[in-house]
C-alpha cells in the first residue's frame, strides 16, 4: 500500500458511552462481537454499556442498562447464543417505547449504539436515529431533561453488526453465526450417511431458512447432496419425475443412500410450499425407498461457535467501534460487513432495501432476479452445485479429446479429496477424460495413473486427508519419468492441488519446459495445506479445519482448569515457520499471547507477558493460554518457555503445557474446506479447458502452452478468486522460510494484543471508508463460478 498508514492512536472514546445489545433471534458468535465491542470501547477510553434483553431492555431501562468492565466479558467468546439476551420487543414499535428508550438512554449518556441482529432489528435502529433529535425535544416539553441535555446528546451513531444463521442480508458475505450453523447441518449430515449407508435409506433433511436457501445450498455443496430445494430456485415443472429418475438411477450405479436438503421456505414454480413430508412421501410413493425425514430446528442455532464465527465476530466488532469514533452527525448508520476477505461498511438502509428486495423478486415470482440480488457468492454456490450434482448423459456431453491428470502433492489437507472431487466432474462435463495420479509425483513417476469417473469420486466431500494419496516429493528428480507418464498417457493439461511443496513443484516443471517440452500444457496449483503458507493466496484448502481443531482443544483445555487454582496453559501449534495458525487460533481462542516467527520476540517480551499475566491473575480471571507456532524460535522452545512461566509464575499461577501434533491435520474437512475447495476447483477446472482451447495447435495436433500465465496458482485475494502465474509469486515468496513476503493475517495480529488488553498500535487504512451496496446491472451476465 502506497499510503501512510493510519493508527487509530489519534481515536479517543474519552467522554463517549456506547450501549451494545443483541437483537431478533440469536447465533452463535454474538458474544465474540459483545466481546469486541466492549475491550475495544473500553480500550479506547469510552464507557460501555451492556443493554439486556435487546430493545425491551431499552426501553425497560433500570437494571438492564449496565456498565461494563474487562472482565465483565471474560470466557463468553466459547459461548453459543448471547449472554446479554435478546428479545423480541412489540413496545419499541410504538412511538411512546421508543421515547422512553431515549429518556433511559440520555440518563446514562449513551449516544452510540452496536446493534447485533438481523434486517428487522437495524430497521428499528435506523428509525430510532432518525427520530432521536425529535424524541429529545419531546422530552424536554414533557420536563422530563433539560435543553442542556438536548444540545449536549443531539445525535445518535448507529453501527449495525449482523447476527443470522441465514446468512439473508444483502451487502455482507457471511453473517455471523452461519458457518457455524453449517458446522450443525454437517454434523448431522456426516452422522446420518453412516446410518443410511447401513441401510440404504434415503434421507431428508429440512434446514432453516425461512426466505432464505443459503443453508440448505451450502450444506447440499458442502456433502455432496442429491437434490437440493431453496426459495430462490424453485425447480421446472414435472421435477418430481426428474427428481426420482435421478435418485433411481443413483441406486443403480451401487449408491447406497440418498440425502435431499429441504430449506423451510422451499417453493415450486407456483409459489406453494415444498415440505420435507411432502418430498418423503413422493419417494415413498413412486421409488419405495425406505425413507426418513430429519427436521434440524434449532439445532442449528445452538452449540459452540467455529472458528470463521470468532475472528469475523471479532474483527467486525473492532471495526464498529472505530466507525462509532469516527461517526459525525452527518454520517448515516452503516453495518460493518465482510466482502471476500476484507472488513468493509455498507450503508444500513441500502443493505436492507436490497435485501428487501429479494423478498419481492420471489414474492413476484422473478426468481433468476432473487438470485441475482441475493449476491456473487450466493450465485457462485448455486452454479457450482448446479454443475457437480447432476452428470448430463453421455450422449449430451460434448467430447474434446484432451486429457487432464489431477494430484495431491505435500501433507494432506482436510478439503482435498472435495477438490479432487469438483476437479474430475467439472474435467468430465466440459468433455474431457479425467485421470487421477496416486501418492503425488512420486506415483507419477512409477506410472500409478488411471482414468476416474463420475461415480468415482461420489461420497468425497466430507472425507479428511487425501484418498489420492500423496507425497511430498518434489518432481526435480523424476522429472524424465514424469514427461515420458505424460507422454505414454498423453496428459494435456495438469491439477496440482497441495501446499508449498504443490507450488515448487509447479515452477519446477516450468523451469523444465525447456528440456521436456511434454511440460508445456496448462497447468494450475490449488492451494491446500493447514499451514497456509502458499503466496498468492490469503486462505489455503484445510487451513479452516484445523483451525477449528486448535480452538476445539483450546476451548477444552481452558475449561479443564476451571475451579482449580490459577493456571496457564503453553500451547504449541504446527505451521512450519507460518503463523497463521498460531495467530488464527489465539484470536478465536482469546488467547493471551501468541509466539510467532514473523513477529520476532526476545527475553524482555517474555518477560512482560508473564507480567501481564500476573495481573490479570489478580482479578477475577483465573487462567492464561499462551500459544506459540512450533519454529516461531530455535531456543525459546516449548519447554523454555513453559519453564520460565513456571519460574516466573511461581506462587501466582502454575502451568501445563500441551504440543497438539498432528489432531491439526486430521478430522472431516470443516464447511468452509469443503465449499471452498470445491468452488476453487470447478473455477480452476474451467480455466484449464480455457487454456486448452486457446494452446491447442492443429498442426501437429497437440496441446503447446509454454507462455508464463499458463502455470497459475488460484487463490484468494482481498475480496477475489484469482489466477496468478507463478513465475510472477517467486518474488513474493520467502524460500527458505517457506513462507510469503507479506501475509494479510498480521495486520490482526494488533486486535489479538487489544482484546487480550496489550497496549498496541492497529493500522486502521483500511477501515473507514463508507461505500456502497455493489449492484450487478441488469444485463451483467453472471459468472460461472
Amino acid at each position: 500500500m502506497d499510503h501512510q498508514p493510519k493508527f487509530f492512536e489519534n481515536l479517543s472514546g474519552t467522554g463517549k458511552a456506547i450501549g451494545v445489545l443483541t437483537s431478533g433471534g440469536d447465533a452463535q458468535g454474538m458474544n465474540a462481537a459483545v466481546r469486541a465491542v466492549v475491550r475495544m470501547g473500553i480500550y479506547v477510553k469510552a464507557k460501555v454499556y451492556f443493554v439486556y434483553e435487546g430493545y425491551q431492555g431499552m426501553v425497560d431501562g433500570g437494571d438492564n442498562i449496565v456498565e461494563v468492565s474487562w472482565e465483565s466479558v471474560s470466557s463468553i467468546l466459547q459461548v453459543g447464543g448471547t449472554v446479554i439476551g435478546s428479545a423480541r420487543c412489540k413496545s419499541f414499535r410504538t412511538h411512546e417505547g421508543r421515547l422512553q428508550a431515549a429518556y433511559n438512554l440520555v440518563q446514562r449518556g449513551i449516544t452510540n449504539l452496536c446493534v447485533i441482529g438481523g434486517d428487522g432489528s437495524l430497521t428499528g435502529a435506523n428509525l430510532f436515529r432518525e427520530e432521536w433529535s425529535g424524541l429529545l425535544e419531546e422530552l424536554a416539553h414533557n420536563g422530563k431533561i433539560d435543553t442542556e441535555a438536548v444540545k449536549k446528546y443531539a445525535y445518535l451513531n448507529i453501527v449495525g453488526m449482523v447476527g443470522s444463521i441465514d446468512n439473508d442480508f444483502c451487502g455482507t458475505d457471511m453473517t455471523i453465526g452461519t458457518d457455524s450453523a453449517l458446522h450443525r447441518i454437517i454434523e448431522v449430515v456426516d452422522a446420518i450417511m453412516t446410518t443410511a449407508q447401513s441401510h440404504q435409506r434415503t434421507f431428508v433433511l429440512e434446514v432453516m431458512g425461512r426466505h432464505c436457501g443459503y443453508l440448505a445450498l451450502v450444506s447440499a455443496l458442502a456433502c455432496g447432496a442429491d437434490w437440493v430445494f431453496i426459495p430462490e430456485y424453485p425447480p421446472e415443472e414435472g421435477w418430481e419425475d426428474m427428481m426420482c429418475v435421478k435418485l433411481s438411477e443413483n441406486r443403480a450405479r451401487k449408491k447406497r443412500l440418498n440425502i435431499i436438503i429441504v430449506a423451510e421456505g422451499a417453493i415450486d414454480c407456483h409459489n406453494k410450499p415444498i415440505t420435507s413430508e411432502k418430498v418423503k412421501d413422493l419417494v415413498v410413493q413412486r421409488l419405495g425407498f425406505d425413507t426418513r425425514v430429519t427436521i434440524l430446528g434449532h439445532v442449528q442455532r445452538g452449540g459452540t461457535p467455529s472458528a470463521f464465527d470468532r475472528i469475523l465476530a471479532s474483527r467486525m466488532g473492532v471495526e464498529a467501534v472505530l466507525a462509532l469514533l469516527e461517526a459525525t452527525p452527518a454520517t448515516p448508520a452503516c453495518v460493518v460487513s465482510l466482502s471476500g476477505n476484507q472488513a468493509v461498511r455498507l450503508p444500513l438502509m441500502e443493505c436492507v432495501q436490497m435485501t428487501q428486495e429479494v423478498q419481492k423478486a420471489m414474492d413476484e415470482g422473478r426468481f433468476l432476479e432473487a438470485v441475482r440480488l441475493r449476491g456473487k457468492s450466493f450465485e457462485n454456490n448455486l452454479n457450482t452445485y448446479k454443475l457437480l450434482a447432476h452428470k448430463k448423459p453421455d450422449a449430451e456431453l460434448p467430447k474434446t479429446n484432451f486429457n487432464v491428470a489431477v494430484l495431491n502433492v505435500g501433507a494432506p489437507a482436510a478439503g482435498m479429496n472435495a477438490a479432487v472431487r469438483a476437479a474430475v466432474r467439472v474435467g468430465i462435463t466440459e468433455g474431457h477424460k479425467m485421470f487421477a495420479v496416486i501418492d503425488g509425483f512420486e506415483g507419477f513417476a512409477k506410472g500409478k495413473i488411471k482414468e476416474i469417473s463420475w461415480g468415482d469420486v461420489g461420497g468425497w466431500t466430507g472425507q479428511g486427508g487425501s484418498i489420492l494419496g500423496t507425497k511430498r516429493t518434489l518432481p526435480a528428480k523424476y522429472l524424465e519419468k514424469i514427461a515420458e507418464q505424460m507422454r505414454t498417457n498423453s496428459i494435456n493439461a495438469l491439477m496440482v492441488i497441495g501446499g508449498f511443496e504443490a507450488y515448487e513443484s509447479c515452477l519446477q516443471l516450468q523451469e523444465a519446459r525447456s528440456h521436456f517440452e511434454e511440460f508445456s500444457v496448462p497447468i494450475c496449483v490449488l492451494p491446500a495445506t493447514i499451514s497456509n503458507n502458499v503466496p498468492g493466496t490469503d486462505f489455503s484448502i484445510g487451513a479452516d479445519t484445523a483451525l477449528n481443531a486448535i480452538v476445539e482443544t483450546c476451548d477444552r483445555i481452558k475449561q479443564s482448569a476451571s475451579g482449580t487454582k490459577r493456571r496457564v496453559f503453553i500451547i504449541e501449534t504446527m505451521g512450519g515457520y507460518c503463523g497463521y495458525l498460531a495467530n488464527m487460533g489465539a484470536l478465536a481462542a482469546g488467547a493471551d499471547a501468541a509466539y510467532i516467527f514473523e513477529e520476532q520476540f526476545d527475553i524482555r517480551e517474555l518477560q512482560a507477558n508473564v507480567e501481564h499475566l500476573t495481573e490479570k491473575m489478580k482479578t477475577s480471571i483465573q487462567r492464561g493460554l499462551v500459544l506459540r507456532n512450533e519454529n516461531c524460535n530455535e531456543n525459546y522452545t516449548t519447554d523454555f518457555i513453559y519453564q520460565l512461566y513456571s519460574e516466573e509464575g511461581k506462587g501466582v499461577f502454575d502451568c501445563r503445557k500441551n504440543v497438539l501434533g498432528h489432531m491439526q491435520q486430521g478430522g472431516a474437512p470443516s464447511p468452509f474446506d469443503r465449499n471452498f475447495g470445491t468452488k476453487i476447483s470447478a473455477k480452476a477446472m474451467q480455466w484449464i479447458s480455457k487454456k486448452l482451447k486457446e494452446t491447442y495447435r492443429k498442426e501437429p495436433g497437440k496441446v503447446f502452452a509454454n507462455t508464463e500465465d499458463s502455470v497459475c496458482l488460484l487463490g484468494m485475494r482481498r475480496r477475489n478468486l484469482v489466477f496468478q502465474p507463478v513465475a510472477e509469486l517467486k518474488s513474493e515468496t520467502d524460500f527458505v522460510h517457506r513462507i510469503p513476503k507479506e501475509q494479510w493475517w498480521l495486520k490482526l495480529r494488533p486486535l489479538m494484543k487489544i482484546l487480550a488488553k496489550y497496549k498496541t498500535s492497529y493500522d486502521v487504512s483500511d477501515s473507514g471508508q463508507l461505500e456502497h451496496v455493489a449492484m450487478l446491472p441488469k444485463e451483467a451476465v453472471p459468472a460461472p463460478i
